[in-house]
């Protein structure tokens, strides 16, 4: 079974299309490396994905179901360019909240063992409005990960970390790979996204123009990919894995 399966989305704001019948279907226990130029429409791909923006037309399944769904939100953990937690909650009350909201088993013994994992333990009670933007980073990472989601969509998670909180990160989403969880991550840094990913896919114009396999090529030369595919005839050469 696919852990994503994208088929034909179209994205429409006003007149303008992001998306332009962008189809990607991710294996389970894959970790796609999501890239594109600016305004390519990535964002708004792993919005949808997330079930917090809706496609104009298309469908889409996240590991089986319909994305979006009370139990596909329960199974998938995202995390965005903003930081997603409340400002007048503690580090504590926040990942209780959404432990809740997911359905997680024990929400505070799964909050603590998280705020553990990122290293807030310490300031566990301490508002989060009070924390300096690396730790809200490392709450909204722990946010992310607290349910132990089978399918994590990061829109370039490593942009604006702190050292400390790239290290958690990196730790984290090793983890996820090695119990099978699968990942699909938007970067702007590809050299690293290619020493981690297993799979590939270029969005040009909103329209998926390359979908496979990581190759020796892209990891040696990072801009192979683009040079390759990311033309305006590239639509027709496009490999689906």
């Amino acid at each position: 079974m696919l852990a994503v399966a994208a088929e034909r989305v179209w994205k429409y704001f006003g007149d303008y299309p992001a998306l332009r019948g962008a189809t990607l279907h991710t294996k389970r226990g894959a970790c796609l490396a999501l890239l594109g130029r600016n305004g390519a429409g990535k964002t708004t791909l792993l919005r949808i994905l997330a079930g917090l923006s809706r496609p104009t037309k298309g469908e889409i399944t996240l590991l089986g179901q319909s994305a979006g769904s009370h139990e596909s939100r329960r199974r998938v953990g995202y995390l965005g360019h903003g930081i997603g937690v409340y400002d007048d909650l503690s580090a504590t009350e926040n990942l209780v909240l959404f432990g809740q909201l997911l359905g997680v088993n024990e929400p505070a013994k799964a909050a603590a063992a998280a705020l553990e994992l990122v290293g807030l333990t310490r300031v566990k009670d301490g508002l989060a409005r009070e924390f300096s933007r690396g730790m809200r980073q490392r709450l909204a990472v722990a946010r992310a990960f607290l349910h132990e989601p089978e399918l994590l969509l990061l829109d370039e998670p490593f942009t604006s970390l702190d050292d400390r909180a790239i290290a958690v990160l990196q730790t984290l989403l090793a983890g996820a790979l090695r119990r099978g969880a699968t990942i699909v991550m938007s970067t702007h840094q590809i050299r690293e996204a290619m020493e981690l990913a297993t799979d590939v896919a270029l969005l040009e114009r909103g329209q998926i123009v390359y979908s496979g396999p990581q190759t020796a090529e892209m990891l040696a030369d990072p801009g192979w990919l683009y040079r390759t595919y990311g033309d305006k005839g590239a639509g027709d050469r496009s490999a689906r894995s």
